[in-house]
């Protein structure tokens, strides 16, 4: 048993779990970002169009695809996914192949990364407790930023590209080599669900 914790501890600190997670996270994110963006299309050709995944009230992606928090900047909101995820896919299967990019570069992929997953939760929130609907593409793009975040951070901690003080790079890099990040985004995940659960209940199932 010991063998066997110690053999999965090494598969799950290894690069190929790592960015293979990341690409996984990064491809599923794509995906609903380009069925958002082609229903936003749909919705700005014909504002009533009845889009596959609306189910009920409260499962509802016209519902939140027409509101003005789909379209912040102007645009819809599923373009950014469709320009930054494949950023992200390039960096993980570059690093399965053995590249390393530069200290600045992975830095800058954090910076605007942390503000992606930041604008991504905004989304949920305005979609929970604003909207009143959830638009189950959307949700999942939310848990699959959430662990592109997750492996680009430990990452970034493990190899010292966030230019933090050292006391805080060494404190950083024992949390992670003890999987408490793991952990962290675990509980973090169940927290969302539990709160989406909480809040509408049996509403979710309802015809």
């Amino acid at each position: 048993m010991t063998q066997l914790a110690a053999r999965a501890r090494r598969i799950r600190h290894s690069d190929k779990w790592i960015f293979g997670t990341m690409l996984f996270s990064a491809c599923l994110s794509l995906l609903a970002s380009f069925v958002l963006s082609v229903d936003a299309l749909r919705l700005a050709q014909d504002p009533d169009a009845d889009l596959s995944c609306d189910i009920n009230a409260v499962i509802s992606c016209g519902a939140v695809g027409s509101t003005w928090q789909a379209e912040l900047f102007g645009f819809p909101n599923a373009f950014l996914g469709l320009v930054a995820e494949p950023v992200v896919i390039t960096i993980a299967v570059a690093s399965l192949g053995g590249v390393r990019f530069p200290r600045w570069f992975m830095f800058s992929a954090q910076v605007a990364y942390t503000l992606g997953v930041a604008f991504a939760y905004w989304l949920f929130y305005q979609a929970m407790f604003n909207i009143g609907a959830l638009c189950p593409w959307c949700l999942l793009v939310t848990v699959s930023t959430t662990l592109v975040f997750a492996t680009l951070t430990r990452v970034n901690i493990r190899d010292s590209n966030l230019f933090l003080p050292p006391r805080v790079s060494a404190a950083l890099k024992s949390a992670i080599a003890a999987d408490l990040d793991a952990i962290a985004v675990t509980i973090w995940l169940l927290v969302v669900t539990l709160a989406v659960v909480l809040k509408y209940g049996a509403a979710l199932f309802g015809g």
